[in-house]
């Protein structure tokens, strides 16, 4: 259910909600919050809450440190994990200065322009996402270590996947917060998980992601464990991926998947920063079906794009390269842009690639273009890329490559 602002309010009255948890996230994707008592509420909803966001990564240092969170109605959802009496509630916000015109470095309002970009075509995306995460024992003390949870392989059962539970107390909390999974299992690395959700719309597809990393730390603490999103927490196993799967439809019915999947292909390179922010994001592409090339096909695990298996309702294409420390409002917003360009230019992909790229020798992959293999090369790439510059601001560019 999508509340109103009037709507919150009451809510909040009757039902003995004492903490109002105004979130946001950095540049970086790291959520932040500040709460708020319920006698604050009518005020944030009017003129906002202030914040001093001079520590916080993007948004501007001390010098214009004083920023407004304005609490979107329609994200309010109960924490689950809190207690019921005197419970807390959560609204994702978006931020301004204190004149009111919107801060650049925001990324939800940032992924909001590009949803109306492709709204004024006529043209609607769809996102679901999988994201794969390890379970950590923790030691004495209550802090991580990076000895796994468990042993088991790839879709293993009870007793050897220990995660079964854990999993299905995150499915279910996640059920509570209106965010639908679809589907849960062990992953191949020891202690390696993957949850998959509901396709939803652009931004109610971010602000899920958000809020999924939130539950599954607070699932795993409550189990005294600890969850590491980490694109590579262990150098010698799998790496933990962030597959986007995405749909489009426009108005006219025309086929637009491949001019989607051609334009992503376009500018995979000069978005990869983005989707892949850390030094250890290079580890864990080009190995255990994480993809190293510009390529796609259909079903193969080997491809950075590949469209799976699915009745014709349910088509879409699924990219493999993006790992969990991705900020999805920026990533989700960058793909709605190079697929339009795609759309725009009518551009179709090139032929598909049906091999096994993980095991064909290097000869076979002379002609086929790679991933960037360094955070350098993706930090150089997206600073050259007047497409990154047409379409994310200078402070968001200058926090990812040091413009």
């Amino acid at each position: 259910m999508k509340y109103s602002a009037e709507e919150v309010m009451q809510y909040v009255k009757e039902e003995d909600v004492q903490f109002i948890r105004l979130a946001f996230c950095d540049i970086f994707g790291v959520q932040k919050n500040i709460a708020i008592m319920p006698s604050e509420l009518k005020r944030a909803f009017e003129t906002g809450i202030a914040i001093d966001a001079s520590a916080i990564a993007g948004f501007g240092g001390t010098i214009r440190s004083d920023l407004f969170l304005h609490p979107d109605p329609s994200t309010l959802v109960k924490l689950p994990w809190r207690p019921e009496t005197g419970s807390v509630v959560r609204m994702y916000c978006d931020i301004t200065y204190p004149d009111g015109h919107v801060l650049e470095s925001d990324a939800r309002t940032i992924l909001k322009r590009a949803v109306e970009t492709a709204e004024k075509a006529g043209i609607s995306f769809a996102f679901g996402a999988e994201m794969e995460f390890y379970l950590f024992k923790t030691d004495e003390n209550g802090d991580a270590t990076h000895e796994p949870y468990d042993r088991a392989g790839y879709m293993d059962i009870a007793p050897e996947d220990k995660g079964e539970n854990i999993r299905r107390e995150i499915c279910l909390m996640l059920q509570e917060m209106g965010i639908q999974p679809e589907c849960s299992h062990h992953e191949e690395g020891p202690g390696q998980n993957e949850i998959d959700f509901r396709y939803s719309d652009p931004l109610s597809a971010a602000d899920n992601a958000i809020s999924f990393k939130s539950v599954v730390k607070s699932v795993a603490m409550r189990n005294g464990l600890s969850a590491d999103f980490s694109p590579k927490p262990l150098h010698d196993y799998a790496g933990s991926g962030l597959h986007i799967n995405i749909s489009v439809e426009h108005s006219g019915k025309e086929d637009l998947l491949p001019h989607v999947i051609a334009g992503i292909m376009d500018h995979i390179s000069d978005m990869t920063v983005f989707l892949n922010p850390c030094e250890n994001s290079y580890e864990r592409l080009g190995k255990n079906k994480a993809p190293g090339y510009i390529t796609w096909s259909s079903e193969n695990r080997s491809q950075l794009i590949r469209i799976p298996a699915a009745d014709a309702a349910h088509r879409r294409a699924e990219l493999r390269s993006a790992d969990p420390a991705a900020n999805p409002y920026l990533a989700f917003a960058l793909l709605i842009y190079a697929s339009l360009d795609g759309i725009e230019r009518e551009l179709f992909p090139p032929a598909a690639t049906n091999i096994n790229l993980y095991a064909s020798p290097v000869s076979a992959l002379a002609d086929y273009k790679r991933l960037p293999t360094s955070l350098l090369e993706a930090k150089c790439t997206a600073r050259e890329s007047s497409f990154i510059w047409e379409h994310l601001p200078e402070t968001v560019v200058q926090s990812y490559c040091g413009a």
